[in-house]
């Protein structure tokens, strides 16, 4: 039986593709106002703006490719059982190759109907994947619902945390890559790894973790992948 290797990333492990993070000095947030175009109060006062911003991101996933990271992280499935938990709700983890992504935050490249409740219920066969493509004000959904990006907002629960805890309390080692570690509830997500498993983290910066499991891989995404690669052959 293979051992089962948990993977949660963050924006960092998408920077060497070209895609900004978010909270780094130049990141998104300095050029915009999160509670403007990514909270539910902000889609409720204005739609049009949330739209455009997503549009925006659509756009860029275009013609982004996964980097030696994503590429990295999707070939470890050819010995471990790798499950990928991002933070990220770009698609270079699904282009490089890895087959089980949970997206935590939901998909760039995909839309939901506005009036559609998201929780661990919720029917995928909602959603609907527009690829690239602009979605407008105006654009319906089967059901007569204005689409809305299929993004968790904040001001949201997300829903698929649960299944995250699961499948990383069953791991036998945890990889963290590229996260800053302080967006909750995934920042919390290695309490539930199991007392034995290792954990390894891979981001440039230091970690605000304290915990004896825990390996800190001080490196960019690409550079840190090469070095855990190393580590797991040399196990």
């Amino acid at each position: 039986m293979k051992e089962k290797i948990a993977v949660l990333t963050g924006a960092g492990v998408s920077a060497e593709s070209g895609l900004g993070t978010y909270r780094d000095n130049g990141g998104l947030w300095d050029n915009y106002d999160p509670m403007e175009v990514a909270s539910i109060e902000g889609w409720y006062r204005n739609r049009k703006l949330v739209l455009d911003f997503y549009n925006m991101q659509r756009a860029k996933l275009r013609d982004a490719q996964p980097n030696a990271a994503h590429l990295a992280i999707a070939a470890l499935e050819d010995k471990y059982d790798v499950t990928v938990i991002t933070q990220n709700v770009d698609n270079l983890h699904e282009k490089a190759g890895s087959t089980r992504v949970i997206h935590l935050h939901g998909e760039a490249t995909k839309v939901r109907p506005e009036n559609g409740v998201y929780d661990e219920s919720y029917s995928e066969r909602e959603v609907i994947d527009v690829g690239y493509e602009p979605v407008n004000l105006g654009d319906k959904a089967p059901n007569g619902s204005q689409l809305r990006p299929h993004i968790v907002f904040f001001g949201e629960a997300v829903p698929k945390i649960e299944r995250a805890i699961d499948i990383v309390s069953a791991a036998d080692l945890l990889l963290i890559v590229g996260t800053s570690m302080q967006v909750y509830p995934a920042a919390g997500l290695y309490r539930y790894a199991d007392p034995k498993a290792p954990i390894y983290v891979i981001d440039p910066a230091d970690m605000p973790l304290h915990d004896a499991r825990i390996t800190h891989i001080k490196e960019v995404a690409t550079k840190g992948m090469e070095k855990f690669t190393k580590i797991l052959e040399e196990r």
